[in-house]
């Protein structure tokens, strides 16, 4: 099975080797027929501490790493 892609702005890089990263999503509501956003944060791996808050990196899955991190990074 492939591994997902997700494209999102890093919001936090406080964390060593790990980002904070913001994934916005788009659908249309059901009812409403209106445009709706919804956001989540992903923690990611960044094993060289190469992105600061603020750019847009791409992030697939993995297997887990700690905790919270079932991400890495893997584009800029």
């Amino acid at each position: 099975m492939p591994k997902r892609i997700l494209q999102g702005t890093v919001v936090s890089d406080a964390n060593d080797k790990t980002v904070t990263v913001l994934v916005e999503r788009r659908f249309t509501h059901p009812l409403l027929k209106k445009t709706v956003r919804r956001t989540k944060k992903y923690r990611a791996h960044d094993e060289a501490n190469n992105y600061k808050v603020g750019d847009i990196v791409q992030i697939e899955e993995c297997a887990p790493i700690s905790k919270n991190k079932r991400w890495t990074v893997v584009a800029h």
